[in-house]
Order: structure tokens, then C-alpha cells, then sequence
């Protein structure tokens, strides 16, 4: 009788648990209008010109806790928790001195937090950009759009706890208008509750002199799914361009694909056996009109199995590497360069990718 009465309790307390996490769920519209954070109206950024040459940054910035003496569960590790708060901070301060040598007019940010147990409540937006922080000194305009927002995550031991996560599109140049637009979330019920919502983080700019916008889009595509999301992800993220490309405006998509372009070659990487396994996206699933842009020189990404500082052979054949950031750019731009570069993973799970491009003068 006893043991009825404490299953009763665990089947009651566990449906109060599901019905809370339910309620909290985080839920966005498919479109939501996106706050710029930026300089005030009387010092309102230039607008971007005909003629003018860009440098555009993307990186994944591991919530500032998966530097090179993390591994993670998901990917097999062991570890939930990947950092204390000092190494937090000291991932945050090399990611900073990093992006000042970059020096980008444009950047595309992921996996950044502005309040998660994983990375001790520190709002890394404000951390990096916003805390008398140089990579912008003369201003800039920022967009944040959520893609991982949840109360608390009950899984593993320890739990994950709070989360509250996405991705930030900061631009040297004025931008006019920042949308969230969302993507299709493969995970069902309860799984959905407290998992990822991706999403496109789609900036416009106007270019002088011109009737066209440059448009900017942002992404973190499906990471852990049965490649169905990634699928559907891709293919919604095709529909978006073929669009932009019939309105003839300038596009830069930027981010982690957490796949490789099908027109890359990836054979200096191998998937090695145990390993969470890239994707694949075939280029030409996609309208004319469009280049695909990875660096096969340097790998964008690196597995967390394993530590990658503790690893007694670091060399591709036996430390699984990926290829897994780049571009896609609208051949009404002009590329001049996409290159991958070899910070060894030091405060990040990956590398940044810059592209160098232009808008032609006419």
C-alpha cells in the first residue's frame, strides 16, 4: 500500500513537472520584429555604399564555456557543466582580444548568452560589446533574437539548469529593420518544451544610392536531430533566398551550418568513428544565383568527445575536426576572400571565418 501511495506521488509530481515546463515553453511567433540596439539619432551609423568593401565575421562563441578543456555530453563527453565562472571570463576575454584583431564591420554571433546557469549569468552581450569594449568604438547597431530560451532543463545529472541563449547579427553600418524568423523545430512533445527553437536572424540595410538592401541573415542550424531538421531548415532557408533574389537585393548568410557545403571539399577532415557526424547540404538544392563559401584549409569546428587540450594526438586523422561555418553569398557581391582562422579552439569549440567582399559600383 505504501509503495502504491509513493508511485501515485512520483506519477502526480512528475505530471506537475511536465505541466510546468509546458506552460513555460518557449513559443515564438513564426515572424517577430527584432529591437536595434544602437547609437542615438543624432549619431545614427552611415549607411553602407556602392563601391565599399566589407569584412564579415561569423563565429560560434560556445556560450563562452566550451574553450579547449571541454567536452560535452551531448557529443559523448562527460561533462554538463564545461567551465567554472573564471575560465567563463577568461573564454570571454580571449573571444574580446580576438574580435579586436578581426576587426570586422560586420559579425555574426552564436551560441551567445545573456542569462544561463551553464555560463554563470553573465549577459556575454553586454560583456562583449557594450562594456567599454573597443570592437566597435564608433558605434554600432545590434540585433539578438533567442533561439534557446528554457526555465530549466532537467537533464542529465547535474541538470543543465536555466538557459537563455541565441544569436547576435553587430553592424558597423546602419541597419534599418531586424526580424526573427522562425525555423521548423523537429523535436516533439516533451522533448520540444525545453529544447532549441532555431531561427534566421535577418537584418536590412540600406544601401546608398540604391533601391536594393543588403540583407544580412544570421544562423545556427540543427545540431542534434535524426536530419530531418536540418533538412527542413535548409530548405526553408532556400525559399527565404530564392526570394531575396527576386527582389535583386544583396545577401550575406552567415553562421554555423553544423554542415558542409556539398561544393566543399572536406577530405582533409575525415569522420572518424564515435563521432558526432556533419551533415551534408547540396548547393544545388538551392537558386541559381547564389555561392557557397568554406575555408578547407582550417577547420571551422572541432569535436567535444574529447578535451581537445588534454588529446595526445591532435593531428585530423585521429582529433575529429569539422568544417562547418562559412557563407552563402548572392553573386550580385563581389568575394574577394573567405578564410578560416587558427585560434587552435582555445576559447571556443570553433574557429572564426571571415569573408572579404564588396558591392559592386554599379
Amino acid at each position: 500500500m505504501i509503495l502504491l501511495i509513493l508511485f501515485a506521488l512520483l506519477l502526480v509530481l512528475a505530471a506537475a513537472f511536465f505541466t510546468i515546463l509546458t506552460i513555460l515553453e518557449y513559443r515564438p511567433d513564426d515572424v517577430e520584429s527584432i529591437a536595434i540596439r544602437g547609437p542615438v539619432a543624432d549619431e545614427r551609423l552611415a549607411s553602407v555604399s556602392r563601391g565599399e568593401t566589407l569584412r564579415v565575421a561569423t563565429w560560434n562563441l560556445g556560450y563562452g564555456a566550451l574553450g579547449d578543456n571541454a567536452d560535452f555530453f551531448m557529443d559523448g563527453g562527460s561533462m554538463v557543466v564545461t567551465a567554472d565562472k573564471e575560465r567563463v571570463e577568461k573564454n570571454l576575454k580571449g573571444i574580446s582580444e580576438t574580435l579586436q584583431t578581426i576587426d570586422p564591420d560586420i559579425f555574426f554571433a552564436q551560441e551567445i548568452d545573456l542569462n544561463s546557469d551553464r555560463s554563470y549569468h553573465i549577459d556575454e552581450t553586454e560583456n562583449l560589446f557594450y562594456s567599454g569594449n573597443p570592437i566597435f568604438p564608433e558605434g554600432a547597431d545590434s540585433m539578438f533574437a533567442c533561439n534557446f530560451r528554457a526555465a530549466f532543463i532537467p537533464y542529465p545529472i547535474p541538470p543543465i539548469g536555466k538557459v537563455n541563449s541565441g544569436i547576435l547579427t553587430v553592424s558597423s553600418y546602419a541597419v534599418s529593420q531586424a526580424q526573427r524568423i522562425s525555423l521548423p523545430c523537429p523535436f516533439s512533445w516533451p522533448v520540444r518544451t525545453v529544447n532549441l527553437k532555431r531561427c534566421l536572424l535577418v537584418s536590412r540595410m540600406p544601401v546608398a544610392d540604391s533601391e536594393h538592401e543588403l540583407v544580412l541573415v544570421n544562423l545556427h542550424l540543427e545540431a542534434y536531430d535524426d536530419g530531418e531538421g536540418k533538412i527542413k531548415q535548409t530548405k526553408m532557408l532556400a525559399d527565404f533566398l530564392s526570394k531575396e533574389a527576386g527582389l535583386g537585393n544583396y545577401v550575406i548568410v552567415g553562421g554555423d551550418f553544423n554542415q558542409t557545403f556539398s561544393s566543399v571539399d572536406s577530405s582533409a577532415y575525415p569522420m572518424l568513428e564515435g563521432n558526432w557526424h556533419a551533415g551534408s547540404i547540396e548547393v544545388t538544392d538551392f537558386p541559381d544565383g547564389f555561392s557557397f563559401y568554406m575555408d578547407p584549409s582550417v577547420p571551422s569546428g572541432r569535436s567535444i568527445l574529447h578535451p581537445l587540450a588534454t588529446a595526445q594526438n591532435k593531428d585530423p586523422q585521429h582529433f575529429q575536426y569539422y568544417m562547418i561555418d562559412g557563407f552563402i553569398v548572392s553573386d550580385n557581391l563581389d568575394v574577394e576572400n573567405c578564410e578560416t582562422l587558427d585560434y587552435g579552439f582555445v576559447c571556443t569549440d570553433h574557429n572564426p571565418v571571415v569573408l572579404t567582399v564588396s558591392i559592386p559600383e554599379s
